[in-house]
């Protein structure tokens, strides 16, 4: 027996913002989380935006299962022109009995509320609803379900809101503020983290690489060859396995 093909979400207009979300995220679970160890869609995080929606395009045609990475852009493509919801991608890397993992969700920012859409092995590491006052409430609620699980949170990094036009050339940027929050009190936590928010809200944040596009991309080219020769390495700091 073929599987069933999970219908992509179409936007209705008689849908609040968080009932689109929740059909996005229902959608996402229905593709279910991919258990296998093979990653069916590869997703370079340098990329321009207009290339990672192709890949996206591509999930939902195969509809195969994914990752929390994947998980990332699809969430992107699929609020692509509601203009309302802002997104961005936040990064956490935790440490367990000796390893490290790292983990990203999709944060998002609509009507003075945050929340998020993602892929975890864990349910409470991927969707949060569209409830929290502050960024920094989102981010601690994170936090305190990586502690159930006895994962330290190490770092953690965020990213700027991606643009809402599809075909932009535009890489994501996957962290415009990175928080080493093992070293850090709460208190300084949140107050880095409201102020970024306050910054990404006004748009007065430009992406770190605007300032030297050209070095960026040669010292892209160059690192290539090495970073196969790493991936072993970067294995062992297994992603997701939260």
């Amino acid at each position: 027996v073929q599987p069933s093909v999970p219908p992509v979400p179409n936007y209705k207009i008689t849908m609040s913002i968080p009932e689109w979300l929740q059909a996005i995220q229902t959608y996402m679970k229905m593709l279910q989380y991919n258990h296998t160890g093979t990653q069916f869609f590869e997703i370079k995080k340098t990329r321009p935006l207009s290339g990672l929606m192709e890949t996206a395009r591509e999930m939902t045609r195969e509809s195969l299962p994914i990752k929390c990475l994947e998980a990332v852009i699809l969430g992107i493509y699929l609020t692509n022109g509601q203009p309302s919801v802002e997104r961005f991608p936040i990064s956490f890397k935790t440490h367990f009995s000796g390893n490290c993992f790292h983990h990203v969700v999709l944060g998002i920012y609509c009507n003075g509320r945050y929340g998020s859409l993602g892929m975890s092995r864990r349910s409470d590491l991927m969707d949060k609803p569209l409830t929290y006052r502050t960024l920094s409430d989102l981010i601690f609620e994170f936090e305190d379900s990586y502690k159930k699980y006895l994962h330290s949170v190490k770092k953690i990094k965020i990213g700027l809101y991606v643009p809402h036009e599809p075909h932009s050339f535009q890489p994501i940027e996957w962290k415009q503020l990175v928080l080493n929050v093992s070293k850090m009190m709460r208190t300084e936590v949140r107050k880095e983290l409201e102020k970024f928010a306050r910054d990404m809200r006004m748009k007065i944040l430009k992406p770190s690489s605007a300032h030297s596009p050209m070095k960026d991309r040669s010292r892209g080219k160059s690192l290539s060859p090495r970073r196969r020769q790493g991936s072993p390495q970067r294995r062992a700091c297994r992603r997701d396995k939260s």
